[in-house]
């Protein structure tokens, strides 16, 4: 029974490689690293401060930033979401149908901070500018930013910068 199951597992292997070996599609841990130092769910985060990274979601699409966090009862400490725009633009936010409070982090192009919209309070439908040229806006708990020592000038790293000059390279 042995020899059988060797003999079996010999052709399942050569089948498997060469599936990988013509597969277009990543694996998941491929997937989530295909910059090098970046991963497509995480933000990494640095300053006179220090660094912090956060895992993320990302809202690249109209339908997704309009939804971002509403209705959510809790996010994870490590956790955010990432809103991305397909191009710099002024941006403002606020915290309709929104649960939690929230830190909301605004970025330029090249991922330097431009402008914290610190401890959002949940419901409220005052806009919360973000200023010009906003280009990703990152949302954490409320609170972290501050914690963390995170203020305008910080740096991100993500790969939805590398198509521009981005400040801390992938």
């Amino acid at each position: 029974m042995v020899r059988l199951r060797s003999f079996l597992a010999a052709p399942a292997l050569a089948l498997g490689l060469l599936y990988c070996l013509t597969n277009p599609y990543p694996s998941p841990a491929q997937a989530s690293d295909q910059t090098g130092d970046c991963r497509l769910d995480r933000v990494e985060l640095r300053g006179d401060w220090g660094q912090a990274s956060f895992t993320v979601e990302i809202a690249d699409d109209e339908a997704e930033r309009a939804q971002g966090l509403m209705f959510r009862e809790s996010l994870a400490r490590g956790a955010g979401m990432l809103f991305v725009y397909p191009e710099p633009q002024t941006a403002a936010f606020w915290m309709k149908n929104t649960l939690i409070p929230l830190d909301i982090i605004f970025f330029n192009e090249s991922g330097q901070v431009i402008r914290i919209q610190a401890n959002a309070v949940p419901g409220d439908l005052t806009p919360l500018p973000g200023g010009d040229n906003v280009f990703a806006v990152l949302e954490i708990n409320a609170g972290l930013a501050a914690r963390y020592g995170i203020s305008t000038g910080s740096e991100m790293r993500h790969e939805v910068f590398s198509k521009t000059a981005p400040i801390w390279p992938c």
